[in-house]
């Protein structure tokens, strides 16, 4: 593709607001300019009848089409990257599930190892550690055989797994020195997310005064709302500063929960994720996820215990789903794929919304949520 051109869509999300007939200058990879008017000598793609959106963020991924993270492997990471780039998804935070301590480093070493490397598809932006370090009550689809205790030096064997890029560390905060590993975590430039947590209130919010940031897929693996104890979910959800993971796929969360999710959290607090394992783009059936067996039935995945597993989600499903079942405006359900990840992670400068300046990275999506293609860097790396 030419260093220079337009691309011309029936209506552009922009990061503020939405354009009909407009194009996007593309130069060198960059967003140069968004218009109405061309230069003759430029290269008009015309998309047509379609909607050119920011391409999607998915931190919180454990797999997809019979590939997961744990897997240790770069074909799986290749596999997981193609294949998000058909639901326009451009990066996305490759997230472990507890196990074995050293299936676990290997799993991260490979991680560290893509997102230094140029992939088929959605590129790695980091690692995500949801595991090891939760409790019992609330472990959800996590083996309890392979937790352990939270301590510095497992952070440290962590981090350095990754070469330094672990993004994410969720955890449970109520064991001994939580509050004071958190706050190391925060010196590593890494972001705590509560979760699998059995914490009262008050734990959650000395976590979050601590330095923690959020709460992994709210109301999913924590302690919820009480009368009498609002438990880490309410702690999240009155915290200003604190970020929502939400799985919409109206399994997780019943449609009037997500509309209580957005009217406390409002538009720039929620980051909408797939959780998806590697059931994703596969038929119904058993898998496997981490150290325990996963059965999917009509797309939705759980362990024989019935606890749901992660999700078989993608991102542009979600985001049709929270305008249609909890009625949040388009843009700002489009820009919690994106925009509030991109800014979660510290790229928001460059990635994360159609603006002067970005990276042109993203997601041609119709009326039906349907995706045509997904551009990284001004390049196609999907399409139909």
């Amino acid at each position: 593709m030419k260093n220079q051109y337009y691309l011309k869509a029936k209506r552009i999300f922009t990061e503020n607001g939405m354009l009909e007939n407009h194009a996007v200058l593309i130069k060198n990879g960059i967003i140069n300019n968004i218009t109405d008017t061309f230069n003759s000598d430029i290269s008009v793609i015309d998309l047509g009848d379609v909607n050119l959106m920011p391409g999607m963020i998915d931190m919180h991924i454990h797999g997809r089409e019979g590939c997961d993270i744990m897997d240790a492997k770069m074909s799986s990471i290749n596999t997981i990257s193609s294949s998000l780039a058909k639901h326009g998804v451009i990066g996305f935070l490759g997230t472990t599930v507890t196990a074995d301590w050293q299936q676990t480093l290997a799993a991260f070493s490979v991680l560290g190892e893509a997102s230094k490397q140029s992939l088929p598809g959605a590129q790695v932006l980091g690692a995500y550690n949801e595991g090891l370090f939760f409790t019992e009550t609330h472990k959800g689809a996590h083996n309890s055989d392979f937790f352990l205790r939270l301590t510095k030096e497992r952070i440290d064997a962590i981090y350095e797994a990754t070469q330094g890029t672990l993004k994410v560390m969720a955890l449970a905060p109520e064991f001994t020195d939580s509050l004071e590993v958190i706050s190391y975590l925060e010196t590593l430039g890494v972001k705590v997310m509560l979760g699998h947590t059995n914490a009262t209130y008050q734990q959650a919010v000395d976590a979050l005064e601590a330095g923690a940031c959020g709460g992994v897929h709210i109301f999913n693996g924590m302690s919820g709302i009480h009368h009498r104890d609002p438990g880490c979910a309410g702690a999240v959800l009155m915290d200003d500063n604190a970020i929502a993971e939400v799985i919409c796929d109206g399994i997780h969360l019943h449609p009037t929960i997500m509309q209580l999710v957005y009217k406390l959290k409002g538009a720039e607090k929620i980051a909408l994720i797939s959780d998806c394992i590697n059931a994703g783009g596969f038929s119904d059936g058993k898998y496997r996820l981490g150290e325990l067996d996963v059965y999917v039935k009509d797309g939705v995945a759980r362990t024989e215990q019935g606890s749901l597993a992660g999700s078989t989600l993608t991102l542009e499903v979600s985001v049709k789903n929270l305008v249609e079942m909890a009625k949040v405006p388009l843009l700002e359900a489009v820009h919690m794929a994106s925009l509030v990840p991109a800014k979660f992670l510290g790229l928001g400068d460059s990635l994360g919304s159609i603006s002067i300046g970005k990276r042109a990275c993203f997601a041609v999506i119709d009326d039906d949520f349907e995706v045509k293609s997904t551009y990284i860097d001004g390049q196609k790396v999907f399409s139909i």
